[in-house]
C-alpha cells in the first residue's frame, strides 16, 4: 500500500469516528481497524493522537481556505476602493466555498460541521492553537471584511456575534440530515444542503448586523 493511500485510509477514518464519537471517545486503535491499518502507521505518519485530530482538520481547511482566498479575491474585484462586499455577499461565498470544497474531498459538509462543533464544546486547546497557527491569516482577512462591512457594531458585540452565527451554522449544517428528515415529516417537503444555506445565509446576516444595544 502505498504511503499516500495508507494516509489518507487513516485520516478518512479519523474524520468519520471523530465525528461521530467525538476525539476523547475515539481510540487510535479504533481507527487503524478501521482504516485497516497498524497502530505503527499512525505513530510513523502522525506522531500522536493530538497531531492526528490536527490533521484531520488540515485536510478540510487547507483546500477551503485556499479555495476561500480565490473566490474573496473574486468578489472584491467588483468593488473600487471606496466600496466593500456586503454581509450577504461574504456569507454566501463563505458557504459556497464550503460546498464546493467538501464536495471536492467526496466528503460531506456536515462532517466537518460535526468535527468544528466538537473542537468548541471537547477540550482541545491544540487544535484552537493549531488552527490559529495555520489558518489564522485567512480567519482574519475574512472577519476582517465583515468588520468592515459592520462599522457601527462595537467589538464586543461584533465578536458575540460572530459566535451567535458560527452556533447557528454549526448546529444546523452538522445536524442537517435529522433536520430535514422531521421537515419532509412534518411538512411533507424535501429539501438540499444548498437550499438550506439558501435560508441560512440571510438569517447570520440579520443576526450579525441587527442593532446594537450594548
Amino acid at each position: 500500500m502505498a504511503q499516500s493511500d495508507t494516509v489518507e485510509r487513516i485520516l478518512g477514518a479519523a474524520s468519520a469516528l471523530f465525528a461521530e464519537r467525538g476525539y476523547s471517545e475515539t481510540s487510535l486503535r479504533t481507527i487503524t481497524s478501521t482504516a485497516g491499518v497498524n497502530l505503527a502507521a499512525v505513530n510513523y505518519h502522525f506522531g500522536s493522537k493530538k497531531e492526528l485530530i490536527q490533521a484531520v482538520f488540515g485536510r478540510f481547511l487547507t483546500p477551503f481556505c485556499k479555495l476561500l482566498d480565490e473566490e474573496l479575491d473574486k468578489l472584491l474585484a467588483k468593488y473600487n476602493d471606496s466600496s466593500t462586499a456586503s454581509v450577504d455577499e461574504l456569507l454566501e461565498v463563505l458557504f459556497r466555498t464550503l460546498l464546493t470544497s467538501t464536495a471536492a474531498m467526496g466528503e460531506r459538509p456536515s462532517q466537518f460541521m460535526k468535527l468544528l462543533g466538537l473542537a468548541y464544546t471537547q477540550s482541545q486547546d491544540h487544535l484552537r492553537h493549531y488552527i490559529i497557527g495555520e489558518f489564522g491569516q485567512y480567519y482574519s482577512r475574512f472577519t476582517g471584511l465583515l468588520e468592515k462591512a459592520n462599522p457601527d457594531i462595537s467589538p464586543v458585540t461584533f465578536y458575540w456575534r460572530l459566535y451567535f452565527i458560527l452556533g447557528a451554522s454549526v448546529f444546523t449544517l452538522s445536524s442537517y440530515d435529522p433536520i430535514s428528515n422531521i421537515l419532509k415529516t412534518d411538512y411533507g417537503q424535501e429539501s438540499t444542503i444548498e437550499n438550506t444555506v439558501s435560508l441560512l445565509v440571510p438569517s447570520l446576516s440579520a443576526m450579525l448586523q441587527c442593532e446594537d444595544l450594548s
